[in-house]
């Protein structure tokens, strides 16, 4: 029997694993969607698989599933970082989910010169991480990380190629033709673009490329998409 709901677990998963849900989510399956002992799941965990997994006990506080099948395979997203700086909270929510759902593997908010909030709430923006991953199908939950500084993450990535969206490049054919494939991030600024300074550092770098994302100004949640859809279909593993 196909299991029509998904749920993320941070417990091992196997033949014959039994995994006991939280509060939460025995009060999602038993109290929301209403499943009863005998119903599959989908669970995953992000390094086991997806595997169909059965109610074996239903509480209010609690409850028991047995996992019995593996339905999928591990399937980890390519090496690219998603770092942007913060806006409003819809629109950062909308940058996390679509990075989720288009295959980043770590999510990284960043304080730049101009970002408008520097404050997040991680725990909040990891669980949407959570939800957007089952509902699209993926076997992998990337980690969102701490709001980090520009400089610091410039450090972190010294070993990455950086794919910088400049708004300034707005109407060039500034691309991707030559660019190598391996360990990727990509920068999106924040609502007021990056500043002089800090355009200036990400072109001085040698593993900086910078690109163009059409002829028009983009807001920071559309230019996450379009920055994602072209670097995966070249690069990635579309």
């Amino acid at each position: 029997m196909k299991a029509k709901i998904r749920l993320y677990v941070e417990q091992p998963l196997g033949q014959g694993q039994d995994v006991s849900l939280s509060r939460d989510q025995a009060h999602y399956l038993f109290g929301v969607m209403r499943l009863p002992v005998g119903a599959h799941v989908a669970l995953f965990n992000g390094t086991d698989g997806a595997w169909r997994a059965q109610v074996v006990a239903a509480g209010k506080r609690g409850g028991t599933l047995q996992c019995h099948d593996l339905i999928a395979p591990q399937v980890m997203p390519p090496d690219l970082w998603l770092c942007f700086a913060p806006i409003k909270k819809a629109r950062t929510d909308f940058i996390v989910e679509k990075a989720v759902e288009m295959g980043a593997r770590r999510i990284v908010p960043m304080v730049t010169d101009f970002t408008n909030s520097e404050r997040i709430r991680q725990d909040r923006l990891q669980a949407h991480a959570v939800e957007a991953a089952e509902q699209c199908g993926a076997t992998y939950v990337p980690e969102v990380t701490a709001l980090t500084k520009f400089d610091a993450l410039l450090a972190q990535a010294a070993d990455r190629q950086i794919l910088f969206c400049d708004e300034a490049e707005a109407g060039s054919q500034r691309g991707l033709s030559d660019a190598p494939k391996g360990a990727w991030c990509i920068f999106i600024g924040p609502e007021g673009g990056f500043s002089d300074a800090e355009r200036t550092r990400l072109q001085s770098l040698p593993n900086a490329h910078t690109l163009s994302l059409g002829p028009r100004i983009l807001r920071a949640e559309t230019a996450a998409v379009a920055a994602m859809t072209i670097w995966q279909t070249r690069l990635g593993d579309w």
